[in-house]
């Protein structure tokens, strides 16, 4: 397809192009189901996430509006509950390697980025976010009376201080701990990984550091350290910089204990002796990204709307979910914009229906100012009294009693 042909394609069909979906040609994946091949499934669901449809209701509606996106999916027309059934009795495997394929794609688009920058490098973050259910439809979630959920384990991947996508999740039940996937999402590669008090017991940080797996983690205050040789700190906030080592271990780790704004105390256990303490200090911080892109996904992508109470069903929405955010970042960086990602993902919702050239030109199109700069701040006119029509009946307050009441008596008490 060439530059002026993609230009008048519609946005959304421009997004479904970018899927790899490669691995899902093959007949007998969809013998006897001849109206929604799997193909068309993932696409259409990917279509639902990038769009916010809310239900199998809205998705119908939403297909037959838009003839374009019905031929792009590969679909004349399909039912609600045709949706639902497939989408439930769709094997997980499925969405995770389409998510795992859209993931190796971004990877190659975002592969000469170094990461932060000071030498600190990539950073991978580790962490979870649950999902609340309904309880009396997914009794099979059940972690109390009142509480039913799932879990998301995710590893977020930072590959530049504003390129951040996650590039591999763990889906479980709610009653699954965080120090269980430690060893599926902790993996020898050229990141430091990044965790809060969950991860880090005295198996896993042995096995980190056996793998040569650089890590920075929060630990608990039942860990007990072997201080070896300490260190002058640099900034008034950081309590200790030591040189330690742990339990059993006869590999020497690097400590950090420092205070927060607030007084909050933190021991950090880290492997980058290459780093200043006030670098150690500041790159823990940078674990809130993972909690602001749960926060963006269940936000903009409507994670936390499920569209089904059955565990197939919810796992496959979590893998497309992302699927769709991974889209967004191709895109984002295809265009080479330099809007945040809300910004840009609110952009490109609105231009999903119109082509991409139209989409572009609202990229670079810039703001208009409409300030008057510094003006003297004028005298406020009397309130106007509101009008209350002729229909209602109105009864207020004096000020005399508004006051009475507003006025706190003294006394006993």
């Amino acid at each position: 397809m060439n530059n002026k042909s993609i230009g008048r394609e519609m946005l959304i069909c421009q997004c479904l192009s970018l899927l790899p979906l490669d691995d899902f040609d093959c007949p007998l994946m969809d013998y006897e189901k001849y109206k929604l091949s799997t193909k068309s499934l993932l696409k259409t669901f990917v279509s639902a996430q990038l769009d916010q449809w809310s239900s199998y209701a809205h998705m119908e509606e939403k297909l037959e509006a838009y003839p374009k996106l019905r031929e792009k999916i590969g679909i004349s027309g399909i039912s609600a509950s045709q949706l639902s059934r497939r989408i439930n009795d769709l094997p997980t495997e499925f969405t995770q390697k389409l998510f795992i394929n859209a993931v190796q794609k971004l990877k190659q688009v975002t592969q000469n980025r170094k990461g932060l920058p000071d030498g600190i490098g990539r950073l991978s973050i580790i962490d979870s976010t649950e999902i609340r259910l309904p309880k009396q439809l997914c009794d099979w979630a059940y972690i109390s009376k009142e509480y039913h959920a799932v879990k998301m384990h995710t590893r977020l991947q930072i590959v530049s201080p504003d390129v951040v996508f996650p590039d591999k999740i763990v889906p479980s039940t709610g009653i699954v701990g965080d120090v269980e996937t430690s060893d599926l999402l902790i993996e020898e590669s050229d990141s430091t990984y990044l965790t809060d008090r969950a991860y880090p017991s005295k198996d896993n940080l042995m096995s980190w550091q056996k793998k040569k797996i650089n890590f920075l983690v929060r630990l608990s205050k039942s860990l007990r350290l072997i201080t070896l040789e300490k260190y002058t700190p640099t900034n008034p906030s950081i309590i200790k910089d030591e040189k330690v080592l742990y339990g059993v271990s006869d590999i020497p780790l690097r400590y950090v204990e420092f205070l927060d704004e607030k007084g909050r105390q933190y021991r950090i256990l880290t492997t980058r002796f290459d780093l200043s303490d006030e670098q150690i200090m500041d790159l823990y911080r940078h674990r809130w990204m993972i909690e602001l892109f749960f926060k963006w996904i269940k936000q903009h992508l409507k994670l936390t709307k499920i569209w089904s109470t059955k565990p197939q069903g919810i796992w496959n929405q979590m893998f497309l979910a992302l699927t769709a955010y991974v889209v967004t970042m191709i895109v984002k960086l295809q265009m080479e914009s330099c809007k945040s990602p809300w910004e840009f993902f609110r952009l490109m919702q609105t231009h999903l229906y119109k082509t991409v050239s139209s989409f572009k030109k609202a990229l670079r199109r810039k703001k208009k100012s409409n300030s008057k700069g510094r003006q003297k701040v004028p005298i406020p006119d009397r309130k106007a009294e509101p009008n209350y029509g002729k229909v209602t009946i109105v009864k207020l307050k004096s000020k005399e009693t508004q006051e009475r009441t507003q006025t706190p008596k003294l006394g006993n008490y």
